[in-house]
């Protein structure tokens, strides 16, 4: 390998949600700068909430991302339910698990048919993919299509639901009306193993990371919708506690902030970091399948990202299915949340990883500060250091094979650039 410099420039991130680039520059044989350019226009959810009624937030939120509104809202009704004391029933939050299973199925389901398949069976998008494997892409369908279906009948319509609230629901299901829905659950959950049993024999990288893994978990569930969270390095923390231990920053390349634990050190969330620190809390015929498809209890290979996501879609249907069986309808949709002056914090765990809000009320339920800190930009420094190690560890390609490398490594993370740009901070000097 020459001495000579290169410099790799993806200006558009293809199979990405939202707006993104990718740049590296290399010396000979010395990896000298990556970036994940996260260029798309700053979207101030932070600064629309202040002035709204408590009552308003989870709507507004849910806006932030089409793909995962659900986390959104949850993560908004657990932060002002802290704010204001009020604690659900236990009806009402197996009914939130049961929409939020829906989300992860729907969120997954798309990533690993559309957007991750093409890059391990070589080929540059779904469209072109489906000439040739109809079944994978069709299969990917289906499944989300049952994920959409729990969605639009727990929340009212599949894409930004209407019926989640502050406290719970507008109106609860019946028994008759999700009985019809486990049904076509089980026909998704079949397909589901066939696509875990198809993630597991794709050819990978020989590549591990030394992530420091941060996820939600609980004792005797796998965490979605509520939990504490944990790190493959001790931490147990509550809401409360997530800004004593991480922070924020802007980076001049990106209109995403970047964050951090407050020792400086990046971090990993998301499915790797879920499936590494509570695979065993996996429903049963979801533990086999992933053991069944070269899973181990932890997995490290960003790349076996794909055989993750696709036991999660796996566990979510078997969940559903456990939830809708056991249904018990509660007495009221939702229970009374009063306002108060108070601050709250409140996080859940989106397809993409932890999600964390923060509300400032006043004693009217006026918000008076929002804090929110979705999963991609808490990944994105994380991402960066594994495009510095995929580089150097595939520094002979050329130029061509080597950005392809890059690109899928980028979206091993499944990012969600359109979360992630929700506010810039900007500072005027004036000579």
């Amino acid at each position: 390998m020459s001495a000579e410099r290169r410099t790799l420039l993806t200006e558009a991130l293809a199979r990405v949600e939202g707006e993104g680039a990718m740049y590296v520059r290399i010396a000979g044989t010395d990896v000298e700068e990556v970036q994940l350019r996260i260029y798309e226009p700053p979207r101030f959810f932070e600064a629309l909430l202040r002035g709204r009624a408590y009552t308003e937030v989870s709507d507004i939120t849910a806006r932030i991302c089409g793909i995962c509104p659900v986390a959104y809202q949850l993560s908004a009704c657990a932060a002002i339910e802290d704010a204001c004391g009020a604690e659900v029933t236990e009806p009402i939050a197996r009914l939130r698990r049961l929409i939020y299973t829906g989300e992860w199925i729907e969120s997954h389901g798309l990533h690993v048919a559309m957007l991750h398949a093409p890059d391990f069976l070589g080929y540059d998008s779904a469209i072109a993919l489906s000439r040739d494997h109809p079944g994978i892409v069709e299969r990917g369908l289906r499944v989300k299509k049952a994920g959409n279906a729990i969605v639009d009948l727990v929340g009212g319509r599949a894409i930004h639901p209407v019926n989640v609230r502050v406290g719970g629901f507008h109106r609860a299901p019946t028994r008759r009306e999700l009985e019809p829905l486990a049904e076509q659950l089980k026909v998704a959950r079949d397909e589901a193993l066939e696509a875990v049993r198809w993630a597991g024999a794709l050819d990978f990288p020989d590549h591990e990371e030394d992530y420091r893994l941060v996820a939600l978990t609980q004792p005797d569930e796998y965490a979605i919708e509520a939990g504490r969270l944990a790190s493959s390095d001790g931490l147990d923390l509550g809401p409360a506690e997530y800004e004593e231990h991480f922070f924020e920053e802007q980076v001049p390349h990106s209109n995403a902030l970047h964050s951090r634990l407050r020792d400086g050190g990046s971090y990993l969330c998301g499915p790797l970091a879920r499936y590494g620190l509570s695979s065993g809390k996996l429903s049963p015929l979801a533990r086999e399948a992933a053991a069944d498809a070269g899973l181990g209890p932890v997995c490290l290979n960003p790349f076996q990202s794909i055989v993750v996501r696709s036991v999660e879609i796996l566990f979510a249907l078997d969940e559903a299915i456990r939830l809708i069986e056991t249904y018990d309808e509660p007495d009221r949709p939702a229970v009374e949340v009063e306002p108060r002056a108070a601050s709250g914090q409140g996080w859940t765990e989106a397809p993409r990883g932890l999600l964390y809000h923060r509300y400032r009320l006043a004693a009217d339920g006026t918000v008076e500060e929002a804090k929110i800190v979705p999963p991609t930009s808490q990944n994105q420094l994380r991402i960066e250091e594994d495009l510095r190690a995929v580089v150097a560890a595939n520094i002979a390609l050329g130029d061509d094979a080597l950005r392809l490398r890059c690109e899928q490594a980028i979206r091993n993370h499944d990012p969600c650039i359109s979360c992630s740009t929700h506010f810039l901070k900007l500072e005027v000097d004036r000579r």
